[in-house]
């Protein structure tokens, strides 16, 4: 009788030691396949994010491309510093478009852009003017009337997105349309012309920096 209630009690301790174990078990089980429900979350997440540019079709929040490498990371020519001046002085500050700048003074728009309120800038780079014959080039540099028209084909009255440059059409200042399309962090416009730093900001204007000059439709 003795060995049958010692052998009851071993029981009851056993099972009162092994009940709490088991417990936390199951508790461990359940977050344990929350985590395993929330983890291909997580690494589906991640892989979206750095395959963005050519999968997901996710847009960027600040300045993105492969020149934004070279733009300096202070002074008047950093990120920051363009954000702080109108878009003509912005883009004085920038050693790659020093072409445009000085296109832009010829023509005699630098108040004009300066003072614009919310517009898009399509920017070529001084490589992108480099496409361009010389003598043709300086053609257009002499010709007020027509440099204008080109420099202002490459402004739009309103401040674009990424998002929008997806699948776009465009009024220009000048008055023609231009096409854009892309996603993630590769976007042409025109067809012709990839945005290489885009989505920069300044005091009035978000830029695009682009490989190549838009010439009016």
């Amino acid at each position: 009788m003795t060995t049958f209630r010692i052998r009851r009690t071993a029981v009851a301790v056993a099972a009162a030691a092994v009940l709490p174990f088991s417990l936390a078990a199951c508790s461990d089980s359940g977050k344990d396949e929350a985590a395993g429900a929330g983890a291909p979350a997580s690494s589906s997440a991640a892989a979206e994010n750095s395959s963005a540019p050519a999968d997901s079709g996710m847009t960027p929040d600040g300045p993105f491309g492969p020149a934004c490498a070279g733009v300096p990371k202070e002074g008047a020519g950093s990120f920051d510093g363009m954000a702080k001046d109108p878009v003509a002085t912005a883009a004085s500050n920038n050693p790659a478009l020093s072409t445009l700048v000085t296109a832009v003074k010829k023509a005699g728009l630098v108040d004009t852009l300066n003072n614009a309120q919310n517009i898009t800038v399509f920017a070529p780079t001084n490589d992108a003017f480099a496409k361009i014959p010389k003598a043709d080039l300086d053609k257009v540099l002499a010709d007020k009337d027509m440099l204008t028209k080109v420099l202002t084909y490459h402004v739009v009255g309103e401040k674009l997105t990424p998002k929008q440059l997806e699948n776009g059409s465009f009024e220009t200042l000048q008055k023609g349309m231009l096409t854009t399309k892309g996603s993630g962090e590769e976007y042409t416009v025109n067809d012709t012309s990839k945005v290489v730093c885009g989505n920069v900001p300044t005091a009035n204007a978000t830029v695009y920096i682009v490989d190549t000059v838009l010439m009016p439709k």
